[in-house]
């Protein structure tokens, strides 16, 4: 009887230490890494909350990498966008100059050969890459935006009508870039569809001819190219407004990670002050038991006579 009742003592108080022991561990845990549940079991609803947080925070994630994506191919864009206003604006001037009836025909050739500087200029703007090496107005092309025929020069524009929308967050897309025929095509005077480099290329070789036709033909082109241009800062203005709402959306994604941060560590965080006062109690408490135990598993039938 008396065996069995020390096996027993001993038993209780190891478990008792044990768990005394594995509880302090537990604290130390949290207050080195900062989180108050180590499994599932400890707080279920906040595990379930915590677990919809990370998925939160990986959604943002891959919402912020596509708005960096868009920001940038948009910043290439507007600035390919910017020099091509301006290339345009210097077209008009060649052809304005052109039509004056004072102008030669030497000097409305050497337009034309600087015309033909400007076409070549704005399709390699047309056929730009980003950062990612993709075409800034094909579209969801894979090559060029546009081709270029090898013996007339003519382009033709080879990219897709439409570029994909992105993913930003909070169910919102947007287009990041523009296609050339948003920025390059459109009618001119008689409705019949068209675009920038086949009307420069047409007004270079009117005034290569000379005559009074091609006076006649920088004149018309001085309409054809307020058009071109309209088009371009409608492409400015469409695209600056992206941006814009690309920015709003960013810094709402900012907040919304801070909130995440935030409430991931009210439900699961572990207060260090609160934990440290947890932990200093359930030391006092174990090293009491120990040396109770010590005590007690001392005693003896002797020290009982004595």
């Amino acid at each position: 009887m008396i065996s069995l009742s020390t096996g027993a003592f001993y038993e209780r108080s190891a478990t008792q230490i044990g768990s005394l022991r594995s509880r302090a561990e537990s604290l130390q845990k949290q207050i080195g890494t900062g989180e108050r549940l180590e499994r599932s079991s400890d707080d279920p609803v906040a595990a379930a909350r915590l677990r919809m947080l990370d998925r939160e925070e990986r959604v943002t994630a891959v919402d912020t990498r596509n708005a960096d994506q868009a920001e940038n191919n948009m910043r290439f864009t507007d600035e390919a966008l910017g020099q091509i206003a301006t290339m345009i604006s210097r077209a008009r001037e060649l052809a304005l100059h052109a039509a004056n009836a004072t102008t030669s025909d030497d000097q409305r050739a050497s337009i034309a050969t600087e015309l033909d500087g400007l076409r070549e200029s704005l399709l390699g703007l047309a056929n730009g890459r980003n950062a990612s090496g993709h075409s800034l107005f094909g579209g969801q092309a894979v090559g060029n935006a546009y081709d270029i025929d090898p013996v007339t020069g003519a382009a033709t524009y080879a990219g897709t009508p439409t570029l994909d929308l992105v993913e930003i967050g909070e169910g919102q897309t947007i287009q990041p870039g523009m296609t050339g025929q948003e920025v390059f095509a459109f009618s001119d005077a008689g409705g019949a569809p068209t675009d920038l480099f086949a009307q420069l290329a047409s007004l270079s070789t009117a005034l290569r001819t000379g005559g009074a036709g091609a006076a006649d033909a920088a004149r018309d082109a001085l309409t054809t190219l307020d058009t071109g241009f309209d088009k371009v800062t409608t492409a400015q203005t469409v695209l600056g407004s992206r941006m814009a709402w690309l920015e709003i959306m960013s810094e709402r994604r900012v907040d919304n990670v801070e909130r995440i941060t935030e409430e991931r560590s009210v439900m699961g965080g572990a207060d260090p002050a609160v934990t440290m006062t947890r932990l200093q109690e359930m030391m006092t408490v174990l090293e009491a038991s120990q040396a109770s135990f010590v005590r007690l598993a001392n005693l003896n039938l002797f020290s009982m006579l004595r």
